[in-house]
């Protein structure tokens, strides 16, 4: 029987990479022990793979992320795909040209893969269900739907640090109500087995449906850090509030900033993670986002490898990660 996940083609193998929603707890690990594979690759003086030679991988920025889009970029060249960066957020469909004829030029230039990175949300969704079959996409991050490779680093980064997901309690602080990094990032860790998933932050900042998600809410940030094993700091998303939904950055900081006194309340081999960008003296503060528990540029270290091992997996060469380093040894 078919897999009805859109992100699953008919032969139940991995197609799209759309969002963590609908992929078990045997995905998630195999795209997590993939990118083991990968970080190897990226330890040595030659650091491609051949994996995807031949293929060309179109970045569709439709919304400006400098950071995405050249770990993307990095992932598939380390792989020896071609890369196509395209901006199209001054580019064809500015200029009146729709999103679909956009996709057929892109077709007919012979893409086999594009990562697509929108505002809206349900965007890459859209392009997966427009394209030809032969075609690839991993969703960059679209509006406040979802990110999931961010949430894939993210999970690497956890499992890399306490070894398993049994057993943590990990709080999430900030703006959730915006942040596609939550959403995706919670519904991995759920379904990776962690003991509590925490959301902290302002009532303003928080989803209507937030229990639904599986999480504990607090509004007290001393409660929430209490035993935490995991604390991850997110980015207030001012671009996608439409109305005030704190009274100051300065005020958000004093109640909800991840200080060195408030990190003293979680375990002492607690690691610190972000996104990114951080905005020093909002969520966090420099001497946590520079300090020894702070893992966050690790973070975009491991995703390259992640991105890597997604790309792979989706393209079928899941399997020949460990052939590929051999031939590199």
């Amino acid at each position: 029987m078919n897999n009805p996940d859109p992100q699953f083609n008919q032969f139940n193998k991995l197609h799209h990479f759309l969002s963590i929603d609908g992929l078990d707890k045997a995905t998630l690990t195999h795209i997590l022990d993939t990118a083991e594979g990968f970080t190897s690759v990226n330890d040595k003086a030659i650091k491609n793979v051949p994996l995807l030679r031949g293929k060309t991988v179109a970045n569709l920025f439709f919304e400006n992320s400098t950071r995405t889009r050249t770990a993307f970029e990095l992932a598939a060249k380390r792989l020896s795909a071609d890369t196509l960066n395209i901006d199209l957020v001054s580019s064809s469909t500015k200029k009146g040209e729709s999103l679909l004829d956009t996709l057929r030029v892109l077709e007919a230039l012979q893409s086999d893969m594009f990562v697509v990175r929108h505002s809206d949300s349900g965007a890459a969704n859209f392009i997966a269900r427009h394209v030809s079959p032969s075609i690839n996409i991993i969703n960059g991050g679209d509006g406040q739907h979802a990110h999931p490779t961010q949430a894939m680093l993210d999970m690497f980064t956890i499992r890399r640090y306490k070894g398993s997901f049994e057993n943590l309690i990990v709080v999430i602080i900030g703006d959730i109500r915006h942040s596609r990094v939550a959403r995706s990032g919670i519904g991995a860790l759920i379904t990776l087995g962690v003991a509590q998933v925490r959301v902290v932050g302002p009532q303003t900042l928080m989803p209507a449906d937030v229990e639904s998600l599986g999480v504990v809410v607090y509004q007290d940030m001393d409660l929430a850090l209490a035993d935490a094993d995991v604390v991850m700091g997110l980015r207030l998303q001012n671009e996608r509030m439409t109305s005030a939904t704190i009274p100051s950055t300065g005020e958000f900081y004093q109640t909800y900033g991840l200080t060195p006194a408030r990190m003293k309340l979680a375990k002492p081999d607690a690691i610190v993670m972000h996104p990114g960008p951080t905005n020093r003296g909002v969520e966090i503060a420099a001497s946590v986002a520079d300090g020894k528990q702070s893992v966050i540029l690790n973070q975009v270290t491991y995703g390259i490898a992640v991105r890597m091992a997604v790309m792979s997996i989706i393209m079928g060469h899941g399997e020949e990660v460990r052939i590929a380093e051999a031939n590199q040894a």
